[in-house]
């Protein structure tokens, strides 16, 4: 997931870069409202940390500007703590407001909190090609899966039976269909094969794999995703 970290101090950026860099975020920065445009214009963004006190374009404005083609999600960076600071930022489309100087755990927490929800409400353009079960959210659109809002890596093939899966959570798929429809060849013998790919997803996307909240084993028949509510 791709974060534009913007304010005029660059020390707050860096401090900012370390910390959500550490949870597997790609970083892009901006140190005035012109140049996050800037980067926009050229850089798929998931979220922006926006500042409001800057030179050249304050966050106020390039909220203003950015909420006229945009939705993805604001967070706003002040050292004041009025409420009427907090008040404007989100009356003028913020989702959200962090006041300086802020806890980096806080920080994060809100960073997931607003990248789930994002992600699970998406876009016009993704909707139909964004798949969740509980936690769980494939999108098809970026080829990405996140678990808890936080991404996680895929080979090819895993990615594809997860895609399987999750596109027809509850449908329980057998051995033999799985690597057919993965690996697009007649299925000799492939169980081997097909549950060293199993056991690698469910260490990637279950808290304990040995008891699989969402791929699950149907004895005797196959594998299915959980169908869970969101």
């Amino acid at each position: 997931m791709n974060i534009l970290v913007c304010d005029d101090q660059k020390e707050i950026v860096d401090a900012i870069e370390i910390y959500l860099k550490n949870e597997g975020y790609q970083i892009f920065k901006a140190y005035d409202g012109v140049q996050a445009l800037e980067v926009l214009e050229k850089e798929e963004i998931h979220l922006i940390l926006m500042d409001i006190m800057m030179p050249k374009m304050d966050g106020i404005r390039a909220t203003l500007k950015i909420r006229e083609s945009e939705n993805i999600p604001i967070i706003m960076l002040s050292a004041k703590s009025e409420d009427t600071d907090k008040i404007l930022g989100l009356n003028i489309g913020a989702d959200d407001y962090v006041t300086k100087p802020f806890n980096p755990l806080e920080l994060i927490a809100r960073v997931k909190s607003q990248l789930r929800r994002y992600t699970k409400l998406g876009s016009a353009q993704t909707s139909e090609l964004l798949f969740q079960t509980g936690q769980l959210i494939v999108d098809d659109d970026r080829k990405e899966v996140l678990v808890d809002g936080e991404l996680v890596k895929m080979t090819p093939v895993e990615y594809k039976i997860l895609l399987l899966l999750i596109r027809n959570a509850g449908r329980v798929y057998s051995i033999e269909q799985i690597y057919e429809k993965v690996w697009n060849e007649p299925a000799y013998c492939p169980e081997n094969t097909v549950a060293v790919h199993i056991r690698r997803i469910r260490e990637k996307i279950e808290i304990n794999p040995k008891e699989p909240k969402y791929l699950k084993v149907v004895w005797g028949i196959g594998y299915k995703i959980e169908k869970l509510d969101v």
